[in-house]
Order: C-alpha cells, then structure tokens, then sequence
C-alpha cells in the first residue's frame, strides 16, 4: 500500500503536491479551531476535556509535520524554478551566440 502511494506521488509534480497539503493542513486548521471553539463553549466533563486535549494536541502535530512539507517541497520548487531559469538564460545565450551572430557575419 504505502509503495503504491509513494509511486503516486512521484508521477504527482511538486506544485500539486504541495496544493494537496495545503488543503489537508486547512482542514486540520479548521478542525482544531472547531475543537477551541468547542472547548471553550461547551461545559464538558473532566474525561470529554481530555479527550478534546489529546485530539487538538494530536491535530497540531499533524499541522506541524505538514508544515516540514510544505517547508521541504517549496524548497525543492524553488530548485526546480532555479534550474528552470538556468535553462532559459542558457538557452537565450546559446540562441544569441548561434543565430544572432551568424547574422552580423
């Protein structure tokens, strides 16, 4: 199963991986606003508070980790960005030198 994801995310470009986390880390943000709002709203017994604490705790590790991804794939697009640039410029370079100058001759 987990091979099977991973081949997936290979065939998955950097951008729309990271769109993907971005959404699953808002609706963790929105779940663990709805757990606050709750916690402070609702008169709860002392093993619902609890469970609600180890449920917004476990909510922020998650949006934690997702945040080292995003972290991690937006340094790697901005790899690619660079090395795209790269490319152009040498492109742009070689297409000057080539073409550009054969017309002066």
């Amino acid at each position: 199963m987990t091979k099977l994801k991973d081949k997936r995310r290979e065939k998955m470009s950097v951008a729309t991986e990271i769109d993907r986390l971005e959404e699953r880390r808002a609706r963790c943000q929105d779940n663990l606003e709805r757990a606050e709002f709750r916690s402070r709203r609702e008169t709860l017994s002392d093993t619902q508070r609890q469970e609600l604490d180890d449920e917004m705790t476990i909510m922020n590790e998650r949006m934690q980790k997702l945040d080292k991804e995003l972290e991690t794939l937006r340094g790697e697009n901005r790899k690619n960005m660079m090395l795209s640039v790269a490319l152009l410029v040498i492109s742009a370079l070689f297409y000057y030198v080539f073409f550009y100058n054969e017309e002066d001759s």
